[in-house]
């Protein structure tokens, strides 16, 4: 019996630990590290709380010292697959009625686990298992997947209380039922609160998941989903299915069970999944929310009135904080001639500061890119410029991936604002930057407006206010998240939701109430209190 209406606490963003020389947690972590480096582990699919080994197996190295396997992990197969969605919608039938303050009490449980004894775990594992340093780590897998928790809870209370208007004649309600089905949550390797959030907020309205974690992150995840089951989550409400992104997208889109994907990735594999839904739209029992933040070619764009120091910082950390792999990073520039000359040295200076290595040492800014395949794909771009005309490597170029996948950060000079690097999604440490002579502000701005298919995140450098408004207005649908004087990444669940259009995705806008709004299927209740006995109206008098 609840006769009350509960109140969640209005959340605060959770503090970033600095792990500054002599600090207490840089000692516990750097001892967490060491640790899970000398515990292999063998990691199991988790479906409906048990553990399932098919002995198809991969492995999880570390991309910064590639010959160390962190773990092994099994693979699901058709049958396991199968299982998962039987598992996914027995648990259901009660997930969906426990009252919602249950539901999001495990979730507030699960953010108070991670912010204390989880915290080092989780950090540790996405340092180890992405080549994430300590800072990038703590903002992600500790921080933001923190905020994602609390936030969500307090947006969901939000929601419910989200009431129609009523009468003296009629009490109107709105219940906020989850969607029926399952949700499918396939999930990136560069952002471990991502790879929280896309499974959990849906299951926080009460649906149950499928959990797709990138082959690439497997190690990080699996920690996480211990963390929910030790928070309380019930079995089969999430159930953990490393395996083959086809193989197993091919078995879900083919269940008549499908309610939604919660999607972060490649535009090509949301764009196949779209258009594989639409073949199958006649089998679902209802039509499926799809959701998904896909690729960016997010810019950085100066104005001749821009300070070219704080320009010089954007720039660098925007493209080269964890190495270039974030869907938000800076891959382009629009630069004025007469700022490029006061900032080229500077910025090639910095740059020449930046060191590359293992996460464990912490004066490393850049560590590794996360796998072969995406070294390959960096570098070839990089081959590319050198062998153009149209295009000059000013710093890096460099690669190695003898010991681990490393790359310099690289950045390109054009004259062709179509250059290649200009226009396609590398996802790695190069940014590419166009200067344009001053009196060209108009034509630029049309050239990034229109370069890249993407609009996920960009940035304009400006004191001219009324350029800043100009610039803005010209570059209206060019972004999601838009920002003024600051670098194109660094969104903060609460502060700025996430999420872009064109070919960067439905700009649902992770962490706030849009997104949760995806996962639920309002009903309209209305009770009349005191129903008409006669079907005649007034109308209907003779006089």
């Amino acid at each position: 019996m609840q006769n009350a209406y509960f109140k969640v606490r209005k959340p605060e963003n959770e503090p970033i630990k600095s792990y500054g020389p002599g600090s207490r947690e840089r000692e516990s972590l750097k001892l967490k590290l060491q640790e899970l480096k000398s515990k292999p582990i063998e990691i199991p699919l988790i479906i409906g709380g048990k553990e399932i080994y098919t002995e198809r197996i991969g492995s999880c190295i570390i991309p910064h010292n590639k010959q160390h396997v962190l773990a092994t992990y099994h693979i699901a197969g058709e049958k396991e697959i199968k299982m998962a969605i039987e598992s996914a919608m027995e648990a259901k039938k009660e997930w969906e009625r426990i009252p919602w303050e249950h539901r999001v009490s495990i979730f507030l449980k699960a953010a108070e686990l991670l912010a204390g004894p989880w915290r080092d775990i989780i950090n540790a594992s996405t340092m180890l298992c992405q080549s994430k340093n300590a800072f990038q780590a703590e903002i992600d897998s500790a921080c933001e997947l923190i905020d994602f928790l609390r936030f969500n809870a307090y947006y969901l209370t939000e929601i419910y209380s989200d009431q129609p208007m009523s009468t003296k004649d009629f009490w109107n309600k709105l219940e906020y039922r989850p969607l029926e089905g399952f949700i499918f949550a396939i999930t990136p390797f560069n952002f471990t609160s991502i790879a929280g959030n896309l499974p959990i907020a849906p299951v926080m309205a009460g649906n149950v998941a499928l959990w797709k974690p990138a082959s690439t992150a497997v190690y990080s995840n699996y920690f996480l989903m211990e963390l929910l089951r030790e928070a309380g989550m019930p079995d089969g409400v999430i159930n953990f299915i490393p395996g083959y992104g086809k193989e197993i997208g091919d078995i879900v889109l083919d269940s008549q069970e499908l309610a939604g994907i919660h999607f972060t990735g490649s535009t090509k594999v949301f764009q196949g999944l779209w258009k594989k839904i639409g073949e199958n739209l006649n089998r679902y029992k209802v039509y499926p929310r799809l959701v998904g933040e896909t690729g960016g070619k997010d810019f950085i764009f100066a104005h001749p009135s821009a300070d070219s120091e704080a320009l010089t910082i954007a720039l660098l950390r925007g493209a080269f904080e964890y190495q270039g792999q974030k869907c938000s990073a800076a891959s382009r520039a629009y630069i004025p001639s007469s700022v490029w000359s006061k900032m080229e040295n500077k910025l090639l200076n910095e740059i020449s500061t930046i060191k590359v290595g293992d996460v464990e040492d912490f004066t490393n800014f850049m560590n590794a890119v996360i796998d072969k395949k995406s070294f390959d794909k960096i570098s070839s771009y990089i081959e590319y410029a050198k062998e153009s005309s149209d295009a000059e490597i000013i710093c890096g170029g460099e690669y190695d991936d003898s010991i681990g996948f490393f790359i310099e950060p690289t950045v390109i000079v054009t004259s062709d604002p179509k250059f290649k690097s200009m226009k396609e999604e590398i996802f790695g440490p190069v940014l590419t930057i166009y200067i344009y002579e001053d009196d060209k502000l108009e034509e630029t701005l049309d050239l990034c407006n229109t370069t890249s298919p993407y609009g996920l995140t960009g940035a304009i450098f400006a004191n001219d206010r009324k350029a800043v408004v100009h610039m803005k207005e010209k570059l209206l649908h060019s972004a999601g998240n838009f920002y003024i004087n600051d670098k194109p990444t660094g969104a903060v669940v609460g502060q700025q939701p996430f999420g872009g259009g064109r070919a960067s995705g439905t700009n649902d806008k992770a962490g706030s109430k849009l997104n949760l709004l995806r996962w639920m299927n309002p009903m309209t209740i209305k009770e009349t209190f005191n129903p008409p006995k006669d079907y005649r109206y007034k109308f209907m008098d003779e006089k």
